[in-house]
């Protein structure tokens, strides 16, 4: 790891050491930056942010999509000391503004698609004193022309401190107003020391497309690829990621669960439309070995020798080439992480040759705390702890991590800090989980969204969700529903790449989504599928009755959050109707 204490260090040791080799770029190479002209670039923004007053401790907006002027900024204004973050670009008007008033953010960057917010958001705070715009006027190009020859950026950077704050994150806020997540310089070394092992690809290809204002992104393809001179293409549309992975070929890739679900629907859905009888009945047997290979590692038991032999023969004729035409033939590390994922969607991508590695952590924790390692995952848990990182259970099953990577608290919020920090820097994580003999955590919930049904038994409606998931490619969401309930009930929403295939076996062509929801041959592989999911379930945690939505639930809408969480609460009032429906049918 590179000997620094801040990430300015990082930043200007990489720029050193890998000036000639490019920083950052976009699809097509249509712009590029090497590490020099990074740096260079840097430093005359950071001087030009100087000049209106942008100093060591103040605050800077970024709303910004996936693109090179938010790592040049981002990067500037750390250097100055200042306080970078960044609001999610799908956030509402009141959101906009309830975080720019708690950060108290002096300067915001933006692009003209969010100028409009943004300057309402000014008109009604009293701390936003400039706007620039990437792509309009007030300019940022203008802004880095108007610095100050005199301002000594090398004194302004290394005067920078280890306990000076890095950034803010701000949680989704599923179940109330976001919290700012304080992140320190130091937090964030103690990340990269956390790293170590996990990523041992140096100066590799990322793709950036995940929003930054989530600690994954943020940490991964900003942070992490200055520590390492990684070459960063830029992915403005987060749903365009799949077409950007063959022409980057990254190294190291990361996908929340959700995504990892639509790439395994599309692969079945094109596994299923293959018209060739032959070919298909070749992808089964490949996927059959697969999985067998898989199930006889997770065990610890040898591969049987023809299973080794079939996988092979599999792997050069169609393995092989599957995972180029995915971009993936090059990942040498490929996480996970921010949601459950099901044991089904594990295997099938191990199956095909792709070990995604499961890890765990929170934006309170810089990002990962533990993390399964190349060749000894275990599936279904989230790994041991990463290096530096303390573990334990509390008496109630809630996990407590101790260590560098915990938050400094919460902006404006001595009191929820104290809530999850104790005395002794043991941070309480808000997950309930377990810990096996090997030291691997397995996550059961969110300690506040366990469910207790009317007998009294504890289940984690995350975990039935996720066997609902796996079950189908038809099911691309679901919400469970049963506390303090005599049974639980689902709403289940339709993958539309899943459902697109399905329609076009089953004579269904052209149908919109909500008409696939009424049709009764959709209606009765759902019922399998639940049926499926149930059969790896116990009997409390069973699904009794379900409804099919007619609507996709969009990240940043009602349902879901831009990280593709579920919205619990809105959810249950939205659909409050439906879900008593269900319940209502049960007593007719």
């Amino acid at each position: 790891m590179p000997a620094a204490t801040t990430v300015c260090e990082l930043f200007q040791d990489t720029a050193v050491r890998h000036g000639d080799r490019v920083a950052l770029r976009t699809r097509g190479a249509e712009a590029t930056l090497t590490w020099r002209e990074y740096a260079q670039r840097v430093q005359r923004i950071a001087a030009g942010l100087a000049a209106v007053g942008l100093a060591r401790g103040d605050t800077l907006g970024l709303m910004l999509v996936n693109r090179p002027e938010f790592h040049l900024v981002d990067t500037a204004a750390l250097h100055l000391g200042a306080v970078p973050f960044s609001l999610y670009n799908s956030s509402s008007q009141e959101q906009i503004e309830y975080l720019l008033a708690d950060s108290a953010a002096r300067i915001v960057i933006t692009e003209r698609a969010f100028a409009p917010a943004i300057e309402r958001a000014r008109a009604a705070s009293g701390s936003i004193e400039h706007v620039f715009v990437v792509d309009g006027t007030p300019s940022l190009d203008d802004r880095e022309r108007r610095g100050s020859a005199d301002f000594d950026f090398e004194d302004t950077w290394r005067a920078v401190q280890p306990s000076d704050l890095l950034t803010l994150i701000y949680t989704s806020g599923t179940t109330g107003p976001p919290k700012g997540v304080q992140i320190t310089h130091a937090n964030y070394l103690a990340e990269l020391r956390a790293f170590e092992g996990i990523d041992t690809v140096k100066t590799g290809r990322l793709v950036s497309y995940f929003p930054m204002a989530h600690i994954a992104e943020r940490a991964v393809s900003h942070y992490h690829a200055m520590a390492y001179g990684h070459t960063v293409t830029c992915c403005p549309d987060p749903q365009q990621v799949a077409a950007y992975l063959p022409e980057v070929r990254p190294t190291f890739f990361f996908a929340v669960p959700r995504i990892w679900e639509k790439i395994k629907a599309t692969l079945e859905a094109g596994f299923a439309a293959e018209p060739d009888e032959t070919r298909r009945a070749a992808v089964a047997r490949a996927l059959e070995a697969g999985l067998r290979r898989v199930r006889a590692e997770q065990a610890g038991e040898p591969v049987p020798p023809e299973v080794a032999a079939a996988c092979a023969r599999a792997d050069e004729a169609i393995l092989s080439t599957l995972r180029e035409r995915l971009g993936l033939d090059e990942a040498e590390h490929i996480l996970t992480g921010a949601a459950p994922s099901p044991l089904a969607l594990l295997e099938f991508f191990g199956a095909i040759g792709i070990e995604i590695l499961e890890v765990w952590g929170l934006s309170e924790t810089t990002g990962l705390a533990t993390a399964n390692l190349p060749g000894r995952a275990k599936l279904g848990t989230v790994g041991p702890p990463a290096a530096g990182v303390e573990l334990r259970l509390a008496d109630d099953g809630e996990v407590l991590v101790r260590g560098g990577i915990v938050m400094a608290g919460y902006r404006n919020d001595p009191e929820r800090t104290a809530e999850v920090l104790d005395a002794d820097g043991w941070f309480r994580t808000g997950d309930v989980g377990e810990i096996d003999g090997d030291g691997y955590l397995r996550i059961v919930d969110r300690k506040k969204e366990i469910m207790i049904n009317a007998a009294g038994q504890n289940m984690s409606p995350a975990n039935i969700e996720a066997q609902l998931k796996s079950s189908s490619p038809l099911v691309g969401q679901a919400c469970v529903f049963g506390d303090r309930r005599p049974y639980n009930v689902a709403l289940i929403v339709l993958d539309p790449a899943g459902a697109a295939a399905f329609a076009a076996v089953h004579g269904l062509e052209g149908r919109p989504l909500a008409a696939l929801a009424r049709e009764e041959a959709v209606l009765e592989e759902v019922r399998r599928a639940v049926d499926r999911a149930n059969s790896h379930l116990s009997r409390p945690e069973q699904i009794k009755r379900f409804t099919v939505l007619g609507a996709e639930w969009e990240p940043a809408g009602d349902e879901l959050t831009p990280t593709l969480k579920l919205r619990r609460r809105p959810i249950e009032r939205k659909y409050a109707a439906e879900v008593e429906a269900l319940y209502a049918a049960s007593r007719t």
